[in-house]
């Protein structure tokens, strides 16, 4: 079939399989051209098969060479129907991985519940004994809790107060003014509930329990913190509640793991375009501005290059893992070097829609979204037909 972006809102209800190929492809060649990192050999990837997981999971594999297994919830193709793009994405992971003559295998299911915990921890007793790094990369709206069976939803809000600023219909390009209401009731501790540090313990914990993290173990979850012009509705509202719980779970992960020497790191990342910060009011606005500036310095970076960086830079010297005051690895340094931030400042009063194409990089965003499903990937011919039953060799 000819495969076309479809648009509901903010999110692409298609996706390419040949696309979403590409782009993996594209990813690992970044990865074999900056040489071999010194990592983990044996990697868990809990959320691998888009975003910041995904970039983790090449990286591993084609810088370390190492053997790896990745953990996500994908929607699969049916005939006349595409994939979620991480099922495409993971599916040409494993092609890749199983070319290069690596062990790589997958599990397509909800990373919150027991039984996805249990058949994960299965597949490492009988392929890979024990594991040396494991990255917890999920991002999702809903968790169903594994102990109590209630049903939690996270909220975007701010606390206190209403607010107010500029944001941008990245695919018009109109820029407007939003008010988003403070939180109420349980918000705060439902947004916790599903994206706090809970989950990322009761994974580690589990693995210990059955012996299954080698000495030395190490465990990275992914936030970000982001500038002044977002903190009320991000870091000082509802979600920067939960990324202050998961930041505080890195220390007692650590703590639990001390008999084994191991260790727990958050690592806060730059901003970037993904299928979540699309959808959350004012940030499209702002990656667009930051975008054109970081690109006219040279430091801009996506996924890959920021996860390839992550390893090569901060986990892998053979030197202690260097971290801010308050313990987290800082790979937003580049977006948050304070000549930046006073250009996004300065661009952002200025920002209105008949000038925002000139002062900003909207090209630049819309560009990555449509990667995100697979579509306006340079050396994919969209005009011919796609199959879009795609299978993912250890799951079919």
């Amino acid at each position: 079939m000819i495969i076309e972006p479809r648009m509901r809102g903010f999110i692409c209800t298609t996706s390419h399989p040949k696309g979403c190929e590409q782009n993996v492809k594209n990813q690992i060649e970044y990865i074999k051209s900056k040489g071999n990192i010194d990592g983990a050999k044996k990697v868990l990837v809990i959320g691998a098969s888009t975003g910041f997981g995904l970039a983790s999971r090449i990286t591993s594999a084609f810088g370390s060479n190492a053997a790896t297994i990745g953990v996500f919830f994908e929607k699969a193709p049916s005939e006349g129907k595409t994939a979620s793009p991480g099922w495409y994405n993971s599916a040409a992971f494993e092609n890749e991985a199983h070319k290069a003559g690596l062990y790589a295998k997958s599990i397509n299911g909800d990373a919150f519940s027991n039984e996805i915990k249990k058949q994960t921890l299965d597949l490492i007793k009988a392929d890979l004994g024990q594991i040396d790094l494991i990255i917890y990369s999920l991002a999702s709206p809903v968790r169903v809790h594994p102990v109590t069976g209630v049903v939690h939803r996270s909220v975007l809000k701010p606390i206190g107060s209403t607010y107010t600023n500029k944001t941008v219909d990245f695919h018009s390009g109109k820029v407007s003014e939003i008010s988003i209401e403070p939180c109420s009731g349980d918000d705060i501790e439902n947004t916790i509930a599903v994206m706090g540090g809970e989950d990322w313990g009761m994974w580690i914990d589990a693995l210990k329990a059955e012996n299954l993290l080698a000495p030395g173990a190490t465990t990275v979850a992914y936030s970000y913190i982001g500038p002044s012009l977002t903190e009320a509705v991000y870091r000082k509202g509802t979600i920067g509640r939960a990324k202050d719980h998961l930041e505080a779970t890195a220390f007692a992960i650590t703590d639990s793991l001390a008999d084994i020497d191991g260790k727990a790191f958050v690592s806060v990342n730059k901003a970037l375009v993904t299928q979540a910060s699309s959808a959350i009011p004012v940030i499209p606005l702002y990656i667009s501005l930051l975008y054109k500036i970081m690109k006219e310095e040279g430091i801009h970076e996506g996924c890959i290059e920021q996860i390839q960086r992550l390893y090569q830079d901060r986990l892998y010297t053979g030197n202690e893992v260097p971290v801010d005051e308050k313990g987290r690895i800082r790979i937003d340094d580049l977006e948050m070097r304070p000549d930046v931030q006073e250009k996004v400042a300065k661009l952002w009063i200025e920002a209105v829609t008949e000038n925002l194409s000139e002062i900003g990089d909207l090209e630049g965003y819309r560009k990555d979204f449509y990667n995100l499903f697979g579509f306006d990937v340079p050396g994919v011919d969209y005009k011919a037909d796609a199959n879009e039953v795609v299978n993912i060799e250890s799951i079919a």
